[in-house]
């Protein structure tokens, strides 16, 4: 679907999938602001947002400050340890609502994540609101449910140089 520069663009930003895919492929970290500005790509950006977890050490809390200067808004919930060790953290509902409520005043939705549980999430934005949906995330770990339903796909893989921070 070729991209128009009037397109009003939204981005949800899955930190946890992108963080975890790029530090197994790559052995690396995710250069977001390059990410941001080539899921945006030159079109007018209403929303960046980024869904994140708190560590119990909050080691994390430079990289969320990194991220709200270049623009992202961040949101974080608390990481939840259940008895036994059991340790979960993700934001798949909260980041639904946010692109099901934005997709009225947006004409692109771009989810960054490869996580094959948003499959209904961009088929029901494709089918029941005006927007187009456009994923981007890693290829080689994304979802390819994800990847057939959305209508375009930027693979972040096919350009480390870019998407990947040098150390």
């Amino acid at each position: 679907m070729p991209i128009k520069q009037e397109q009003r663009v939204a981005v949800f930003i899955d930190v946890q999938n992108l963080y975890h895919s790029a530090k197994h492929l790559y052995g690396k970290k995710v250069n977001f602001k390059e990410v941001l500005k080539g899921a945006v790509a030159g079109r007018n950006l209403v929303r960046a947002m980024a869904y994140g977890i708190k560590t119990e050490g909050g080691e994390e809390k430079g990289f969320y400050e990194a991220l709200k200067r270049i623009g992202i808004e961040v949101k974080m919930k608390d990481l939840q340890v259940y008895p036994g060790g059991l340790k979960k953290g993700d934001w798949d509902v909260g980041i639904a609502v946010d692109a099901i409520k934005f997709s009225d005043s947006a004409d692109v939705i771009v989810l960054i994540t490869g996580d094959g549980d948003f499959f209904p999430l961009v088929e029901y934005i494709k089918y029941a609101k005006p927007a187009l949906v456009e994923i981007a995330a890693f290829g080689r770990s994304a979802s390819g449910k994800l990847k057939e339903v959305a209508d375009s796909f930027l693979d972040l893989g096919k350009n480390t140089n870019k998407y990947l921070l040098k150390t």
